[in-house]
């Protein structure tokens, strides 16, 4: 008979339960350098959404503490050692009983479904967030498989790389000219849907100078993995000096260079485009520019071959 064991690094040097718990004290301490994204926000929308998810919380724990306390309660009471227990086998109905079973869940769904009104009208993606500071226009496109930021008002284009400056709203236009996409940033919150031949609006905004992670959230075809980019929340200052530095060198992004652009790639390292033809988006968004052919469908592809052994 074959027998496994799990031995530690450290076995025959120190008690197994100490060397376990240093190993599981390391992995612990590795594992809380990765911050949660969605926990840590960095503007007002990601703020705003984690007060909900965490009140949402509050107001389920207010359920389901008490019903794990009852359960846990009556089962110690009614214990079969427990002689003072008062057992009623003929017991069929109790008013009192059905007003609290009834009433707490119904309190409970009243209070979820008022947080989800609201909050749901406050964090409208398309509601322009409340600032003196004019937002910062950025036109976004989902290719295959990449992401394309165009700036109308600096009249400048990047692949995979947003910029802007911290403490700007940023009004975000997007579509999609392939298949349908979901562009979310976690940390400045709402993930929202990208649509060949319609556009979708957005609103957020970076409080401080930082990078955040930026990802696709719906699966697009084998080059999905890779279709991540990066933001960078700058200085105004810093923001004017990268657009005027992108102004300086680089293709122009025009319906010719936008055909190259939309053929399907994979793990595309940011670049930036000094002039992008006005209208584009437009264009793009109106289906005047045609349409990506998506990933191709691999219909005869056996998922899961059987072995002939």
């Amino acid at each position: 008979m074959l027998r496994l064991s799990w031995r530690t690094p450290c076995a025959g040097t120190i008690p197994t339960f100490l060397c376990r718990l240093a190993l599981l004290s390391a992995s612990l301490t590795a594992l809380g350098g990765c911050s949660t994204a969605v926990l840590t926000p960095r503007g007002p929308v990601a703020s705003a959404e984690k007060t909900v998810l965490f009140d949402s919380l509050a107001i389920m724990l207010t359920i389901i503490v008490p019903t794990i306390i009852a359960t846990l309660a009556f089962a110690w009471w009614f214990r079969a050692s427990n002689t003072r227990a008062k057992r009623l086998p003929e017991f069929a109905y109790s008013g009192r009983i059905e007003l609290v079973v009834w009433a707490v869940p119904l309190l409970t769904i009243m209070f979820l479904g008022g947080l989800t009104w609201v909050s749901s009208h406050d964090l409208d993606p398309a509601k322009p967030l409340a600032s003196k500071t004019k937002p910062l226009e950025v036109q976004v496109v989902s290719l295959d498989w990449k992401w394309l930021f165009i700036y109308p008002d600096q009249q400048v284009a990047s692949v995979n790389e947003l910029v802007a400056p911290a403490g700007t709203p940023i009004h975000f236009t997007l579509t999609s000219g392939s298949v349908m996409n979901s562009f979310f940033v976690p940390q400045l919150g709402s993930m929202i849907y990208t649509m060949n031949g319609m556009s979708t609006q957005l609103n957020l905004q970076a409080d401080k100078p930082g990078v955040f992670d930026g990802m696709s959230t719906h699966f697009s075809g084998d080059g999905f993995p890779g279709m991540h980019f990066q933001m960078h929340a700058v200085t105004p200052a810093q923001f004017a000096t990268w657009v005027s530095t992108t102004r300086a060198s680089g293709p122009a992004l025009d319906p010719t260079s936008y055909a190259e652009l939309e053929k399907q790639s994979s793990n595309v390292k940011p670049f930036t485009y000094r002039a992008a033809t006005p209208g584009l988006y437009q264009a793009i968004a109106t289906q005047m520019i045609a349409a990506a052919p998506g990933p191709p469908s691999r219909p005869n592809v056996d998922v899961f071959p059987k072995s002939e052994h």
